[in-house]
């Protein structure tokens, strides 16, 4: 991967942070792109999750660095549709310009159309309201498809012929019940990350989203290994460690007849 530079959203955290790691540890330069959010003093499953996505990507960068890779952080907040062209911008300044995106960032909100309160877990719950699909959608949906934009007319107009995008996905068939505005903001995502892969083809770019199975990035209690474990559908809990090796996988030469695909992970 030496050569390359890449974005990789939500890096503070879980999956982003893994994948960032990785794609450093083989040689790509990496921007660290991140937001701080309130960190909750509860003490369930939610509010260990938000607490996680509350670190400061500098630690990311940080240790990337010390590993002798190259890497900076970028606080920015992907519900803003000015954040894709100005990440862009701050990568290109820093490390040179980007070849590599990784949409991993999310607005996860716990919305339903039921009136329970919380879901199977213990987790609470909300209604779903135009405040949650607003912010569900601006960071899970319009920001992938504005910064695959930004990558493309980029990409284009320096006349490249080496592009990697990968995004991230969740939900199924009967969509997402208990998180109906996040499973519908990723499937928009899917649909515009294979969009691309048919579009931006010719220009040497691949696409393909990944689905990963029940990953502990913070939330994962006891009791969720105990759903894992007694499913017929989800084999094992990953590491995002895991996952980071197939988003990385795609990025690489090896992969090259590899897109317009969504990759299910069990």
């Amino acid at each position: 991967m030496a050569g390359h530079v890449a974005i990789v959203t939500g890096a503070n955290q879980g999956i982003g942070a893994a994948t960032a790691r990785v794609l450093a540890a083989r040689g790509a330069a990496v921007l660290c792109a991140y937001l701080r959010l309130p960190a909750p003093g509860g003490r369930d499953a939610a509010d260990r999750y938000r607490a996680e996505r509350s670190a400061d990507g500098e630690e990311v960068a940080a240790e990337i660095r010390r590993a002798g890779g190259r890497a900076e952080a970028f606080e920015a907040d992907l519900s803003d549709p000015a954040a894709a062209g100005v990440l862009f911008d701050a990568a290109e300044e820093r490390l040179g310009p980007v070849d590599i995106l990784i949409n991993n960032a999310s607005g996860w909100v716990q919305d339903t159309f039921t009136p329970d309160p919380e879901d199977r877990f213990g987790r609470p719950l909300r209604p779903v309201t135009a405040e949650t699909w607003s912010r569900q959608f601006a960071v899970d949906a319009m920001a992938p498809a504005l910064l695959i934009g930004e990558l493309a007319r980029r990409h284009r107009a320096r006349d490249a012929r080496w592009g990697r995008i990968v995004g991230l996905t969740s939900g199924g068939e009967l969509g997402f019940p208990g998180e109906v505005s996040y499973g519908a903001a990723k499937a928009a995502q899917t649909d515009y990350t294979l969009s691309a892969a048919a579009e931006l083809g010719p220009l040497g770019i691949t696409a393909n989203v990944v689905h990963p199975p029940v990953t502990d990035t913070g939330w994962v209690t006891d009791e969720v290994r105990r759903f894992v474990a007694s499913s017929s559908t989800h084999f094992h809990v990953a590491d995002p460690a895991e996952v980071a090796e197939t988003i990385v996988f795609l990025t690489s030469d090896e992969a090259a007849l590899v897109t317009g695909n969504v990759i299910t992970l069990r």
